[in-house]
């Protein structure tokens, strides 16, 4: 399921507007999360005194980060989009950093340098080639994936011992009547204009990437190191680049591959160097700053 995302994404907006897609998504996500989490025995609401925190996930995780993947599904074409979500590992880093004053060392550095650099020539080379504006599509995707990691890792340090079930139920059900409401006001849908392969592909996104994919990415980042649950960000961009090319004959340059090689290969190097603690970016940054003071 995972890297299939973005070829679902581009066949729902073909007929049905992103916003009253997105809300759909989570009304059909939010009752399969409830069902499981009674079986379970998993409580829906979070303990008494963090329940703001439902709110929160569900603007900042799911209402915002999902509508601007559709809306920059618009602008930006499949290896594109894929690509930048497979630096979610990265971007998460970058923000511990700057948020949390997380310590990252000089491997993890190297790699995420090779990331943004590799990911500006990749850029420029699709908008060279391409007739299609991509500038706003790829703004609209680092929000939403700067939303999504920011409130991921806040409840990965404050919120660890809450159930994946808690977090997806409540939230996902906030987020599909707000957006439902929303879309229906502001892009006012025509419902019989509605495909079949856009409605077969948001049922595609929510029962199995938003349901089962989103709790099983959650649980293994509970259950084993968080590096190895992150392989699926590197299986992501190429599983869609061979879906893309196969169904819409989309042509990337031996450039474009080249700068996708190192574009991966940065990843891997900052999820695989975390445990080497070695010339710490933070550390080194506090002892100049003390010398200078003394």
């Amino acid at each position: 399921m995972w890297g299939t995302t973005w070829i679902a994404m581009k066949i729902v907006i073909t007929t049905i507007p992103p916003i009253f897609a997105t809300g759909l998504r989570f009304l059909i996500i939010a009752p399969l999360s409830m069902v499981t989490a009674w079986f379970s025995d998993t409580p829906l609401l979070f303990p008494v005194g963090q329940r703001i925190m439902q709110i929160y996930i569900s603007i900042f995780y799911f209402s915002i980060p999902f509508t601007l993947m559709l809306y920059g599904g618009r602008y930006v074409n499949v290896p594109t989009a894929s690509l930048i979500f497979s630096g979610m590992p990265i971007i998460s880093l970058l923000i511990s950093y700057i948020i949390f004053n997380e310590l990252i060392n000089s491997y993890q550095f190297i790699g995420m340098s090779i990331y943004f650099i590799s990911l500006i020539f990749f850029l420029l080379l699709q908008w060279k080639s391409s007739h299609i504006h991509q500038e706003l599509g790829v703004l609209l995707l680092f929000i939403s994936l700067i939303c999504q990691s920011i409130i991921f890792i806040y409840f990965k340090k404050k919120f660890n011992h809450i159930s994946v079930l808690s977090f997806n139920s409540i939230p996902s059900l906030i987020s599909g009547i707000l957006l439902i409401i929303f879309g229906w006001n502001i892009e006012h849908p025509v419902l019989n204009n509605f495909s079949m392969q856009s409605m077969c592909a948001i049922c595609y996104l929510s029962v199995f990437v938003g349901f089962l994919g989103t709790i099983s990415y959650l649980f293994l980042q509970k259950k084993i190191d968080s590096c190895y649950a992150s392989i699926v960000f590197i299986i992501f961009p190429i599983v869609s680049l061979f879906l893309d090319r196969y169904m819409y004959m989309t042509k990337v340059s031996n450039f474009e591959y080249f700068f996708i090689m190192f574009l991966l290969f940065s990843v891997i190097i900052t999820l695989f160097t975390s445990k080497k603690n070695i010339c710490l970016i933070k550390k080194i940054t506090k002892q100049r700053f003390n010398r200078k003071v003394a």
